[in-house]
């Protein structure tokens, strides 16, 4: 058996994700999130407020549980927050920043130590994927917390694949970018005052234009690339070129 660790997994792409997983009954998949929309035999909900980082804490090994038969094992942090959207230093909370990379980094490399930790010595396949963004690589006004975020994600995966290039592990890690896609993150990106995010209309006309792709496109673009890891060789990888 084959198993998936996706957070967020309850909508968007982190459902689309499992969903598709799903569909082959070798596949297990653990989902981590607050709330649980999929029924499945080969599906487990693991209930966690991923910005509450004390509880992650403690509920780490509800998640990372034995599982001797895997031949593969998987980590996707694909769990993420936008954030406030605004202009530094312009009444933007300072707490805003703590929340947002607590979600986007914090949580995630909690996740990653653990997973290694956990199945160091279990002889699986393992991979991780970080769900980045290309934000993390190209600065947007009014998206300062995201985009350090998302920035801070892609090195953090670049360090731990050169970690364990050093250690001989086999393990593989990728920051994956999904591209833009048609979330509820986009719906709140589209609601945003220009005045605080001067490419708004650009993000509105995406919508209007139909060049958004849906979850369940990018869903089955992230599975394809989870069966082919080999062929990737470079941390940063991007679905738009998959």
């Amino acid at each position: 058996m084959n198993l998936y660790i996706i957070t967020g997994a309850s909508k968007g792409i982190g459902k689309a994700i499992a969903e598709e997983l799903l569909k082959d009954d070798r596949n297990h998949v653990v989902g981590v999130s607050r709330t649980s929309s999929i029924e499945h035999p080969n599906y487990r909900h693991q209930p966690l407020d991923l910005s509450d980082v004390p509880a992650v804490e403690h509920n780490l090994q509800k998640v990372f549980v034995p599982y001797p038969d895997a031949e593969k094992l998987v980590l996707i942090n694909n769990a993420g927050v936008l954030g406030d959207i605004g202009y530094v230093g312009e009444d933007m909370p300072n707490e805003r920043f703590e929340f947002v990379f607590d979600v986007n980094v914090v949580v995630p490399a909690m996740l990653m130590n653990t997973f290694l930790q956990v199945y160091r010595e279990h002889p699986a396949e393992k991979v991780i994927v970080n769900v980045s963004s290309g934000a993390g690589q190209h600065p947007i006004d009014g998206w300062a917390s995201y985009c350090a975020s998302k920035a801070a994600l892609d090195m953090l995966s670049q360090t731990v694949q050169l970690e364990q290039d050093k250690r001989g592990s086999g393990v593989k890690v990728y920051a994956l970018s999904p591209g833009v896609v048609d979330t509820q993150m986009q719906e709140n990106i589209r609601e945003s005052d220009a005045a605080k995010f001067s490419t708004v209309e650009k993000f509105r006309n995406y919508k209007a234009h139909n060049e958004l792709a849906s979850p369940k496109e990018v869903g089955r673009k992230i599975v394809h690339f989870l069966h082919h890891t080999s062929k990737y060789n470079d941390v940063l990888v991007s679905v738009r070129n998959m």
